[in-house]
Protein backbone atom coordinates (compact mmCIF):
# COMPACT_ATOMS: atom_id res chain seq x y z
CA UNK A 1 0.00 0.00 0.00
CA UNK A 2 1.16 3.74 -0.68
CA UNK A 3 2.91 5.62 2.40
CA UNK A 4 0.28 8.53 0.79
CA UNK A 5 -2.73 6.28 0.50
CA UNK A 6 -2.40 5.62 4.49
CA UNK A 7 -6.41 4.79 5.80
CA UNK A 8 -6.78 6.13 9.45
CA UNK A 9 -6.79 3.30 11.74
CA UNK A 10 -9.37 3.30 14.29
CA UNK A 11 -7.51 1.49 17.01
CA UNK A 12 -4.66 4.64 16.91
CA UNK A 13 -7.53 6.98 16.75
CA UNK A 14 -6.48 8.35 13.59
CA UNK A 15 -8.37 11.43 12.35
CA UNK A 16 -6.12 13.24 9.72
CA UNK A 17 -5.95 17.31 9.99
CA UNK A 18 -6.62 18.40 6.32
CA UNK A 19 -7.40 22.07 6.50
CA UNK A 20 -4.70 24.40 5.77
CA UNK A 21 -5.89 27.51 7.25
CA UNK A 22 -6.53 25.64 10.58
CA UNK A 23 -3.09 24.15 10.37
CA UNK A 24 -1.72 28.30 9.82
CA UNK A 25 -3.88 29.57 12.93
CA UNK A 26 -2.15 26.58 15.10
CA UNK A 27 1.52 27.19 13.53
CA UNK A 28 0.52 31.04 14.44
CA UNK A 29 -0.44 29.79 18.20
CA UNK A 30 2.67 27.83 18.21
CA UNK A 31 4.66 30.47 16.98
CA UNK A 32 7.90 28.36 16.72
CA UNK A 33 11.31 29.45 17.30
CA UNK A 34 14.51 28.75 15.15
CA UNK A 35 16.26 26.86 18.18
CA UNK A 36 13.20 25.99 20.28
CA UNK A 37 13.49 22.21 21.68
CA UNK A 38 9.78 20.68 20.27
CA UNK A 39 8.30 17.37 20.63
CA UNK A 40 4.93 16.50 18.18
CA UNK A 41 2.95 14.06 19.41
CA UNK A 42 1.29 12.02 17.29
CA UNK A 43 2.74 13.71 13.40
CA UNK A 44 0.54 11.49 11.36
CA UNK A 45 0.79 12.37 7.67
CA UNK A 46 2.98 15.59 8.32
CA UNK A 47 0.12 18.57 8.30
CA UNK A 48 1.42 20.20 10.76
CA UNK A 49 5.27 18.41 10.90
CA UNK A 50 5.82 19.95 7.33
CA UNK A 51 5.53 23.93 8.55
CA UNK A 52 7.09 23.35 11.85
CA UNK A 53 9.96 22.11 9.74
CA UNK A 54 10.27 25.01 7.60
CA UNK A 55 10.73 27.13 10.98
CA UNK A 56 12.65 24.87 13.39
CA UNK A 57 16.58 23.90 13.15
CA UNK A 58 15.61 20.35 14.67
CA UNK A 59 11.88 18.73 15.04
CA UNK A 60 11.66 15.80 17.48
CA UNK A 61 8.72 13.30 16.65
CA UNK A 62 6.73 10.35 18.24
CA UNK A 63 4.85 7.88 16.15
CA UNK A 64 3.61 4.65 16.61
CA UNK A 65 2.47 3.47 13.38
CA UNK A 66 4.97 2.26 11.36
CA UNK A 67 2.99 2.99 7.87
CA UNK A 68 3.18 6.77 8.62
CA UNK A 69 6.89 6.29 9.94
CA UNK A 70 7.63 5.55 6.35
CA UNK A 71 5.46 8.85 5.05
CA UNK A 72 7.70 11.08 7.81
CA UNK A 73 10.89 9.55 6.27
CA UNK A 74 9.72 9.74 2.74
CA UNK A 75 9.57 13.62 3.29
CA UNK A 76 14.13 13.36 3.37
CA UNK A 77 14.13 16.05 5.70
CA UNK A 78 17.62 16.06 8.00
CA UNK A 79 16.03 17.99 10.61
CA UNK A 80 13.59 15.31 11.37
CA UNK A 81 14.12 13.13 14.06
CA UNK A 82 11.40 10.25 14.03
CA UNK A 83 11.00 8.38 17.40
CA UNK A 84 8.81 5.24 16.90
CA UNK A 85 6.61 3.93 19.95
CA UNK A 86 4.07 4.51 22.11
CA UNK A 87 4.18 8.56 23.30
CA UNK A 88 2.54 6.82 26.83
CA UNK A 89 5.71 5.14 27.52
CA UNK A 90 7.92 8.06 26.27
CA UNK A 91 10.87 9.09 28.02
CA UNK A 92 10.44 12.78 27.59
CA UNK A 93 13.68 13.87 29.62
CA UNK A 94 16.01 12.35 26.68
CA UNK A 95 15.09 15.52 24.77
CA UNK A 96 16.71 19.01 25.24
CA UNK A 97 15.01 20.52 27.64
CA UNK A 98 12.92 22.79 28.01
CA UNK A 99 10.60 21.02 25.77
CA UNK A 100 7.34 22.50 24.18
CA UNK A 101 4.92 19.58 23.01
CA UNK A 102 2.39 19.67 20.51
CA UNK A 103 0.32 17.63 18.64
CA UNK A 104 -3.30 16.65 17.49
CA UNK A 105 -4.15 14.24 20.29
CA UNK A 106 -5.90 11.33 19.77
CA UNK A 107 -9.41 11.17 21.24
CA UNK A 108 -8.65 7.84 23.13
CA UNK A 109 -5.64 8.22 25.09
CA UNK A 110 -5.61 12.11 25.58
CA UNK A 111 -6.50 11.83 29.40
CA UNK A 112 -3.48 9.18 29.75
CA UNK A 113 -1.14 11.53 27.69
CA UNK A 114 -1.68 14.33 29.49
CA UNK A 115 -1.05 12.60 32.87
CA UNK A 116 2.38 11.32 31.67
CA UNK A 117 3.26 14.72 30.91
CA UNK A 118 2.16 16.21 34.04
CA UNK A 119 4.44 13.98 35.68
CA UNK A 120 7.63 14.77 33.29
CA UNK A 121 6.09 18.96 33.52
CA UNK A 122 9.25 19.80 35.31
CA UNK A 123 10.88 19.30 31.45
CA UNK A 124 8.19 21.23 29.67
CA UNK A 125 7.76 24.98 28.85
CA UNK A 126 4.70 24.60 27.26
CA UNK A 127 2.43 22.36 25.43
CA UNK A 128 -0.30 22.86 22.42
CA UNK A 129 -2.83 20.39 21.81
CA UNK A 130 -5.67 19.45 19.54
CA UNK A 131 -8.02 17.95 21.63
CA UNK A 132 -11.54 16.70 21.47
CA UNK A 133 -13.79 20.37 22.42
CA UNK A 134 -15.25 18.32 25.29
CA UNK A 135 -12.13 17.57 26.87
CA UNK A 136 -10.62 21.35 26.70
CA UNK A 137 -13.73 22.09 28.18
CA UNK A 138 -13.35 19.78 31.27
CA UNK A 139 -9.85 21.33 30.96
CA UNK A 140 -10.73 24.74 31.53
CA UNK A 141 -13.60 24.39 33.41
CA UNK A 142 -14.39 26.68 37.03
CA UNK A 143 -15.80 25.68 40.11
CA UNK A 144 -19.64 25.48 40.52
CA UNK A 145 -20.17 24.46 37.05
CA UNK A 146 -21.06 21.09 35.36
CA UNK A 147 -18.03 20.36 33.21
CA UNK A 148 -15.71 21.00 36.41
CA UNK A 149 -14.34 17.85 37.55
CA UNK A 150 -11.02 15.62 38.19
CA UNK A 151 -9.65 16.57 35.10
CA UNK A 152 -10.03 20.32 35.55
CA UNK A 153 -8.92 20.18 38.76
CA UNK A 154 -5.36 17.74 38.15
CA UNK A 155 -4.64 20.13 35.59
CA UNK A 156 -5.51 23.56 37.01
CA UNK A 157 -3.15 22.55 39.77
CA UNK A 158 -0.17 22.16 37.54
CA UNK A 159 -0.66 23.93 34.29
CA UNK A 160 -1.79 27.73 33.07
CA UNK A 161 -4.49 26.31 31.09
CA UNK A 162 -6.40 28.56 28.15
CA UNK A 163 -8.85 27.40 25.29
CA UNK A 164 -7.21 29.12 21.81
CA UNK A 165 -10.28 28.29 19.53
CA UNK A 166 -12.44 25.71 18.14
CA UNK A 167 -11.86 23.11 14.96
CA UNK A 168 -14.89 21.71 13.17
CA UNK A 169 -15.16 17.93 12.06
CA UNK A 170 -15.00 18.93 8.36
CA UNK A 171 -11.03 19.87 9.34
CA UNK A 172 -10.20 16.50 9.20
CA UNK A 173 -10.12 12.99 7.10
CA UNK A 174 -12.09 10.86 8.67
CA UNK A 175 -14.47 13.47 9.82
CA UNK A 176 -15.13 13.11 13.86
CA UNK A 177 -18.55 12.84 14.99
CA UNK A 178 -17.27 15.98 18.13
CA UNK A 179 -15.55 19.18 17.82
CA UNK A 180 -11.94 19.55 18.51
CA UNK A 181 -10.38 22.25 20.35
CA UNK A 182 -7.12 23.93 20.76
CA UNK A 183 -5.60 24.25 23.95
CA UNK A 184 -2.26 26.20 25.50
CA UNK A 185 -1.07 24.83 28.73
CA UNK A 186 1.99 26.09 30.74
CA UNK A 187 3.52 24.91 34.00
CA UNK A 188 2.67 26.83 37.20
CA UNK A 189 5.66 28.61 38.23
CA UNK A 190 5.03 27.48 41.66
CA UNK A 191 4.64 23.89 42.30
CA UNK A 192 1.79 24.04 45.21
CA UNK A 193 1.79 20.10 45.36
CA UNK A 194 3.99 17.80 47.10
CA UNK A 195 3.21 14.75 46.39
CA UNK A 196 1.31 14.33 43.19
CA UNK A 197 0.36 11.15 44.12
CA UNK A 198 -1.60 11.65 47.60
CA UNK A 199 -3.28 14.51 45.42
CA UNK A 200 -5.04 12.37 42.95
CA UNK A 201 -6.24 9.93 45.43
CA UNK A 202 -7.75 13.17 47.22
CA UNK A 203 -9.45 14.56 43.96
CA UNK A 204 -10.13 11.04 42.55
CA UNK A 205 -12.15 10.09 45.60
CA UNK A 206 -13.77 13.33 46.15
CA UNK A 207 -15.17 12.87 42.36
CA UNK A 208 -15.97 9.26 42.56
CA UNK A 209 -19.68 9.66 43.50
CA UNK A 210 -20.30 13.21 42.32
CA UNK A 211 -24.40 13.54 43.42
CA UNK A 212 -22.68 12.94 47.00
CA UNK A 213 -21.16 15.33 49.45
CA UNK A 214 -17.52 15.53 50.58
CA UNK A 215 -18.34 13.99 53.88
CA UNK A 216 -19.64 10.90 52.11
CA UNK A 217 -17.21 10.55 49.61
CA UNK A 218 -14.02 11.00 51.69
CA UNK A 219 -15.35 9.06 54.45
CA UNK A 220 -12.36 6.80 55.02
CA UNK A 221 -10.14 9.52 54.09
CA UNK A 222 -11.09 12.58 56.20
CA UNK A 223 -13.23 13.56 58.99
CA UNK A 224 -14.84 16.89 59.24
CA UNK A 225 -12.97 17.42 62.53
CA UNK A 226 -9.29 17.07 60.86
CA UNK A 227 -10.15 19.49 58.07
CA UNK A 228 -11.17 23.70 57.41
CA UNK A 229 -12.87 22.84 54.17
CA UNK A 230 -16.68 22.37 54.90
CA UNK A 231 -17.51 18.66 53.92
CA UNK A 232 -21.04 19.24 53.30
CA UNK A 233 -20.55 20.63 49.82
CA UNK A 234 -20.02 18.65 47.02
CA UNK A 235 -16.78 18.33 44.79
CA UNK A 236 -17.69 20.45 42.60
CA UNK A 237 -18.02 23.50 44.39
CA UNK A 238 -14.11 23.26 45.78
CA UNK A 239 -11.87 25.59 43.67
CA UNK A 240 -8.50 23.85 43.45
CA UNK A 241 -6.53 25.94 46.09
CA UNK A 242 -9.33 24.29 48.36
CA UNK A 243 -8.28 20.56 47.22
CA UNK A 244 -4.68 21.48 47.44
CA UNK A 245 -5.92 22.11 51.41
CA UNK A 246 -7.83 19.15 51.68
CA UNK A 247 -4.98 17.20 50.50
CA UNK A 248 -2.44 18.46 52.97
CA UNK A 249 -4.88 18.71 55.90
CA UNK A 250 -4.92 14.60 55.10
CA UNK A 251 -1.23 14.43 54.99
CA UNK A 252 -1.25 15.82 58.36
CA UNK A 253 -3.15 12.94 59.75
CA UNK A 254 -0.93 10.69 58.24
Amino acid sequence: MPATKHTARKRFGQNFLTDARIVDRIIATIAPKKNDNLLEIGPGKGAMTLPLLEELNQLHVIEIDTDLIALLQSFGKENLIIHQGDALKFDVSKLPAPLRVVGNLPYNISSPILFHLLNNREYIQDMIFMLQKEVVERMVASNGNKTYGRLSVMIQAFFEVEMIFVVPPESFEPAPKVDSAIVYLKPLEKNLIDDITVFEKIVKASFAQRRKTLRNCLKSLLTQEQTSIDLSQRAEMLSVNEFITLTSDYEKQH
